[in-house]
């Protein structure tokens, strides 16, 4: 098979500020060790996240210079609401600014004290946006997602079995709505089966409890589905797109993930006083409802990248890109969530460090060395971001210890990818020197945004 070559030109470039090892100690340490804090010309390689990062196409920024920016009844947002529509089928389109919005006008309505809502995983802005309104976030997923080292093409599902007795169990009249995270981002980035998500509609129905999905990268979990799931291989990826929100009764979505821009978000529904419900806290919180807290401009774009997502060419170098990264460093002996993802790779930091235990936070050790060896950001997804306490103030580890390096949508290289390949094996070759790390200040909530630690 020839080579799978990136499907742009490049036709805009932006500079990279080199840093010294002895400069980004310093960086760091004032940092507070947490790369959250650091300034981003100070990076050299950025993969803290593939949320809003992309880079646009010409396309859509031809769309940004045709924004119509009316208050109401904007152009843009009929191009916007017909794009979304296109793909979830669903009656309601509500534009938010991004995807937490979207969350905490779903929750605020749904949720409060005495609800539960399930899920194969919750991200830390769902959870949070869960939490906040007094309501607990139960997550439900598959037993293999559990297992770094196992392969499966699937890991992202959601228990059935566990879904069936939590219902039993918290009660179905206590239980507003059930969500699927598509691809399981704090699983791995690990895709969900369309079986599965059939499977998962089939117990809510019978229990009138609606599904939503967290659709932030639907169309790199459709892909993985045509790849991998029978039945699907001959399908276009815009009809498995299709059908995936077809078994939903709504979603929440960062347009900041697979609709290739670097803002906004939606709410989609089909419950009608839902969304009337929807609409009014939105106009409250976030604007009008033709715009959302958007500019049309940025509603343009992300009509535009609707319809570049579903590309193949690009979906298959985009997976590809991914397992690449994956692969490099899995065959030098670095441990990582296996099969690699669709938008990033997760180190296994419990057995990449064994020796430092999760009450130092082994994810967050590895996190400052890349930064220290390479200037490549990255992000704790363990304990520093899902640990809790329990009432004598000990921490409660989170089940997996992990790094995520997400990949930016269209803006690095191989050779940016062999660069840091060639970062985390050097730091993997030293594992034994590194230390753990410990809290010395943190918030109450998200407190990876903004956490300080310090070495043991």
């Amino acid at each position: 098979m020839k080579t799978i070559i990136e499907p742009f030109k490049i036709k805009s470039v932006e500079p990279i500020r080199f840093t010294t090892k002895e400069e980004r100690t310093k960086i760091l340490e004032d940092a507070g060790y947490n790369p959250f804090m650091i300034h981003a010309d100070d990076v050299l390689i950025d993969l803290l996240t593939d949320s809003g990062t992309s880079a646009m196409s010409s396309d859509q920024w031809a769309g940004i210079m045709r924004g119509d920016e009316s208050y109401a009844g904007a152009k843009s947002f009929y191009r916007f609401e017909s794009a979304v529509k296109k793909i979830t089928g669903d009656e309601f389109i509500i534009p938010t600014h991004q995807g937490r919005a979207s969350e905490k006008i779903l929750f605020s309505i749904l949720g409060g004290p005495g609800k539960y809502f399930a899920s194969n995983t919750f991200f830390d802005t769902t959870r949070a946006n869960i939490e906040f309104t007094g309501a607990e976030a139960v997550d439900l997923l598959c037993e293999v997602g559990k297992h770094p080292e196992q392969r499966a093409p699937f890991k992202g599902n959601m228990d059935i079995d566990a879904l069936k007795a939590f219902i039993q169990k918290a009660g179905k009249e206590n239980i507003p709505l059930v969500v699927l995270t598509v691809t399981n981002n704090s699983g791995g980035g690990q895709p969900v089966s369309m079986q599965n998500i059939r499977e998962v509609k089939e117990v809510c129905k019978q229990n009138s409890i609606p599904l939503f999905l967290d659709a932030c990268r639907f169309a790199e979990n459709a892909y993985f589905i045509k790849k991998r799931e029978n039945g699907y291989a001959d399908k276009p990826v815009l009809e498995i797109c299709q059908e995936m929100f077809s078994y939903a009764d709504g979603s929440t979505m960062s347009a900041k993930k697979d609709a290739l821009v670097n803002i906004g978000g939606w709410l989609s529904l089909n419950d009608t006083d839902l969304a009337l419900k929807c609409r009014n806290l939105l106009i409250v919180t976030e604007g009008f409802p033709t715009y959302g807290g958007l500019a049309g401009r940025d509603l343009e774009a992300i009509a535009q990248g609707l319809e570049e997502i579903v590309d193949e060419h690009y979906l298959q170098y985009r997976i590809r890109s991914t397992e690449y990264l994956g692969e490099k460093i899995l065959a030098a002996g670095v441990p990582i969530i296996e099969p690699p993802g669709g938008h990033a790779i997760y180190i296994d930091a419990k057995r990449f460090l064994p020796h430092v235990p999760a009450e130092q936070y082994p994810g967050q050790s590895i996190v400052c060395e890349l930064y220290v060896e390479g200037g490549i950001r990255t992000v704790e997804i363990g304990s520093v971001m899902f640990g809790k306490y329990d009432k004598n103030g000990k921490l409660i580890p989170a089940m997996m210890e992990l790094v995520r390096l997400a990949i930016p949508r269209r803006v690095y290289t191989q050779s940016h990818i062999d660069y840091v390949a060639e970062v985390v094996i050097d730091v993997f070759k030293r594992r034994e020197k590194l230390k753990g790390y410990h809290i010395t200040y943190e918030a109450p909530m998200l407190r990876h945004f903004t956490a300080r630690f310090k070495k043991f």
